[in-house]
């Protein structure tokens, strides 16, 4: 029997969840992929305004356990990923608590949050785990991704990976009829 998938929920993120985030990103097995703390925080801060990029605190029972930030490419002069549809956005997701990494919340979390962007007209969604981060790509590939590409960009060495809406769906339908 399939364990019932958790539900979760996406707030947009506020100033006072910054110092949380910055924690987050301090623990090994964020602090590896991202840049210093400070760094990305004085970032995030300035995508809480912006009109390319929306952070998000994502919530299990009321209580956060992720940072999900979605954007769109074509929004941003000179973005190395401009190349995809038209329409298309890209997400980056961080689990924030080390002791709920590895035991299915990302995929589920990618999983649901795709749906809502597939239901709102969202032709495509992408995502750019670092190569050597096979934890976050056998993630990514069980809500549906597929590596589209390996590129170096500004944000390093990257697999490009995509999923387009109906692609789920379709392979729902398959397992079911099985």
């Amino acid at each position: 029997m399939a364990k019932q998938e958790a539900s979760y929920d996406f707030r947009p993120v506020t100033e006072k969840d910054l110092p949380m985030i910055a924690g987050w990103l301090a623990q090994p097995h964020l602090a590896e992929w991202w840049n210093d703390p400070e760094t990305e925080i004085a970032e995030i801060r300035d995508h809480i305004d912006s009109i390319s990029v929306e952070p998000l605190i994502v919530e299990l029972d009321g209580k956060p356990i992720a940072y999900l930030q979605s954007y769109d490419p074509h929004l941003e002069d000179d973005h190395p990923y401009a190349d995809q549809p038209f329409g298309t956005l890209g997400i980056d997701l961080s689990i924030g608590p080390p002791e709920l990494v590895g035991i299915g919340h990302g995929s589920a979390i990618a999983r649901q949050f795709i749906e809502d962007l597939f239901e709102e007209g969202v032709p495509r969604v992408i995502i750019d785990p670092n190569p050597a981060n096979i934890r976050a790509i056998r993630a990514y590939e069980k809500a549906g991704f597929r590596a589209i590409d390996r590129r170096q960009s500004v944000y390093g060495d990257v697999v490009l990976m995509a999923i387009d809406a109906g692609e789920g769906d379709a392979e729902d339908d398959a397992e079911e009829g099985q």
